[in-house]
């Protein structure tokens, strides 16, 4: 039986086997690293990993034998491979330490690192529903006392695309953040389920002693006052529950599918902006992905070499 090796000896067996370690200018700045800047050996792991990457991607060139444009390559090679902004930026910086180590000591003449650019870190993209599942979601059977309440705001935030924070006195001209007002419309499906609860379910909801003091909130709860933010996270998440939808998701998955649907059904980015209540098309812009999707079905479906085979 072989020997149990300690964190130190799997360590080294570690860095032996690492594809830096064939690099003698890569072991020269790790070196400097451990004895005259002191690193522990997580760190040191660390370096050598993000030299090895390199290295391996070279087929096993030393450092000096890259160029930028090797280099640039290199991080596109990152980012292709679904690596993390963050950790493409510790990888970049990793190596510019290395030439800034060879730089310093005379090994090459110029920098190659000075032209690399690390591309910017892109937004995720939203999370939102499919129609079939908003129709899911807006059709789940609710017995408690609050049922009513439901289908009114779930079809609101869907109808207007508003954040929970804006979903208040029912306004059709909205306060928004920064108290900036806005108008915001919605169709008839909505129209309908809000008359319906202001009708018959905020009624039932405030009771007999709540209806003769009165309540300025559309949204209530059995005291009169208005239903609170953590509240309507949790109808939103129970409904969806209801409705089968696997994963869980917020009222702001609504806001996403309201523009996603929008968009996808041939709604300019500018108009979606106003409804939104962005002050910058930029944050509007975030939604292209699906304006994108829906151009390549476009030159899919009608372009006549589109697809291979057709004449």
């Amino acid at each position: 039986m072989r020997p149990a090796q300690t964190g130190a000896e799997e360590r080294s067996a570690r860095n032996r086997a690492s594809p830096a370690a064939g690099d003698p200018q890569a072991e020269e700045f790790l070196n400097h690293l451990r004895v005259e800047r002191r690193l522990s050996e997580n760190t040191l792991d660390a370096y050598r990993r993000d030299l090895g990457k390199l290295n391996e991607f070279g087929a096993g060139r030393a450092l000096a034998e890259f160029d930028t444009r090797d280099l640039q390559r290199f991080l596109t090679h990152l980012h292709r491979r679904g690596l993390s902004f963050r950790s493409i930026q510790r990888i970049t910086s990793a190596i510019r330490g290395a030439y800034g180590f060879l730089m310093a000591g005379g090994a090459i003449e110029k920098d190659p690192t000075e032209g690399i650019t690390v591309a910017r870190a892109l937004p995720g993209l939203p999370r939102y529903l499919s129609p079939d599942e908003v129709e899911r979601l807006l059709a789940a059977p609710d017995d408690s006392p609050l049922g009513s309440a439901r289908p009114g705001m779930l079809e609101m935030l869907y109808a207007t695309g508003l954040r929970v924070s804006e979903l208040g006195p029912g306004y059709v001209t909205v306060i928004g953040k920064g108290d900036k007002a806005r108008i915001v419309p919605y169709g008839d499906v909505a129209a309908a389920s809000l008359e319906s609860w202001i009708r018959e379910g905020r009624p039932r909801v405030l009771g007999k002693r709540g209806r003769e003091t009165g309540s300025p909130w559309l949204f209530v709860t059995a005291r009169g006052g208005p239903m609170t933010r953590q509240r309507f996270w949790q109808i939103v998440r129970t409904r969806g529950e209801q409705a089968g939808i696997p994963r869980r998701f917020s009222p702001h998955v609504l806001r996403h599918s309201f523009a996603t649907h929008l968009l996808e059904r041939g709604a300019d980015l500018r108009s979606l902006q106003q409804m939104l209540g962005h002050a910058s098309i930029t944050t509007t812009q975030i939604y292209t992905h699906v304006t994108e999707e829906r151009l390549r079905r476009v030159y899919d479906e009608h372009h006549p070499r589109a697809r291979r085979g057709d004449s």
